[in-house]
């Protein structure tokens, strides 16, 4: 049966078919509409901070995006993780908590739930949104008197490329 909801990431199609430059433009312009619509600051650097954790399918971490944003910027670890908290804050990124790194949003402004899948070989991330998986963290909290206010499910696992160049053995 196929997920109901969105998968963002190579993991969803072949990588031969991922046309992961306009992922990327595409991934920019929501943000740019997004906050504008709001009313918030995409500045250059939040821009580039976002435009380099969707350069790689990949969590990545606040360092590794300091280090990416190169010599030119004189950027220190805080300003990385003030842009990466306005990003998430925005719905734009979601922190993988597992890895202590980030993944660009696939339905930007989304905050409440995500549900990351991530590759245990290559380290590729998808997202899925699929609103079942919401409801039924919200129907079990709510059995046991917890209200959720938001939540972030990482399931680790192999993607379709990984399985398709070393399918597992069966036991």
């Amino acid at each position: 049966m196929k997920p109901k909801g969105r998968a963002s990431g190579p993991g969803r199609a072949s990588a031969a078919d991922h046309d992961h430059e306009a992922c990327v433009s595409r991934a920019l312009a929501a943000a740019a509409v997004l906050c504008r619509r709001r009313g918030a600051r995409l500045t250059p650097l939040r821009r580039r901070v976002l435009e380099l954790v969707w350069l790689s399918h990949r969590p990545a971490g606040a360092y590794e995006l300091l280090a990416r944003l190169g010599p030119r910027r004189a950027a220190k670890p805080p300003t990385i993780y003030r842009a990466l908290d306005f990003l998430v804050t925005q719905g734009l990124v979601h922190r993988v908590n597992s890895r202590n790194a980030f993944v660009g949003c696939a339905e930007p402004g989304h905050t409440a739930a995500a549900e990351i899948l991530i590759c245990a070989e290559c380290g590729s991330a998808s997202e899925i949104a699929d609103g079942r998986v919401a409801r039924a963290v919200r129907h079990g909290a709510a059995r046991i008197g917890f209200e959720v206010g938001g939540h972030i499910t990482e399931a680790v696992g192999r993607c379709r490329a990984c399985r398709a160049e070393q399918p597992r053995l069966a036991t």
